[in-house]
């Protein structure tokens, strides 16, 4: 296969290289990323409210703390991957330690605050 094939605009070859189109896929998971960090945040905050409102027992107090810092760490992890979307022509894999953190975070951050309303 010559340059010819190449150059003649084959519409079933994949574009490779810095040329890519990067199209609305990044923008949509940006946007998940930072719906998923406003879930947390809205978590994180009834946390503190239910802890000031409902009387601060030592276990209220610990598990509002608990989801401060999750919400903390899962924001670091959003920030740092929405940055990486934005920044890129090709952006890198999210890395299996940090989906995998990120999918831990919210989890117990939900599981916090389910405990807060019972």
């Amino acid at each position: 296969m010559g340059a010819d094939a190449h150059a003649g605009g084959d519409a079933g070859a994949a574009p490779s290289g810095p040329d890519r189109d990067p199209g609305l896929q990044p923008e949509r998971t940006r946007l998940a990323w930072r719906r998923t960090t406003l879930s947390g945040t809205v978590a994180a905050v009834l946390a503190g409210k239910t802890a000031l409102h409902g009387g601060a027992t030592p276990a209220t107090v610990v598990t509002t703390a608990l989801c401060c810092a999750l919400w903390l760490a899962f924001l670091a992890i959003a920030h740092d991957r929405i940055r990486t979307l934005a920044s890129a022509n090709r952006p890198r894999a999210l890395t299996p330690p940090y989906a995998t953190a990120a999918a831990l975070c919210t989890v117990a951050l939900a599981v916090c605050g389910a405990l807060l309303v019972l």
